[in-house]
């Protein structure tokens, strides 16, 4: 394969993963890491670009489209919504680190847009904690290698 396609297709996963879709960036992640023909910090980077802009996309969700939430189509149910808004006034934009957590993640960054928190500082947050993932995520295969 390519090496342009290959980390092409990291970062459509990564991007993937981390909006309202169900998919998983850490096994593609994880498979070239084994092949053994990609440098890890250029992995690492694609991963966490294309996580962190999907993460943008949920944001971007929030703050143009909340007053849509009660839409079948709208991509994140009530119920979870309330949850979401919840742990977010008991914990603040600080729980954005935490935006890689699977299952609540991806709303908690919807939430985040639809509470207008600033972009700047989303994206700081949002790209620490799933830069973090990522980098225990390399470093336990490159340890398991």
């Amino acid at each position: 394969m390519e090496p342009f396609a290959a980390y092409a297709g990291l970062f459509a996963a990564s991007f993937l993963a981390a909006t309202v879709f169900p998919f998983q960036s850490e096994l593609v992640l994880v498979g070239m890491l084994l092949a053994g023909d990609f440098a890890w910090p250029a992995l690492l980077a694609v991963a966490t670009v294309g996580n962190v802009l999907g993460s943008v996309v949920n944001w971007g969700l929030g703050r143009f489209f909340i007053h849509f939430r009660d839409r079948r189509w709208f991509p994140v149910k009530p119920a979870r919504y309330a949850r979401m808004e919840h742990w977010f006034a008991r914990y603040g934009v600080w729980s954005l680190l935490f935006a890689w957590v699977p299952v609540v993640g991806d709303p908690l960054t919807v939430v985040a847009g639809a509470l207008r928190v600033n972009l700047p500082l989303f994206v700081l947050l949002v790209t620490l904690g799933k830069l973090g993932r990522y980098a225990v995520l390399v470093a336990g295969t490159a340890g398991w290698m």
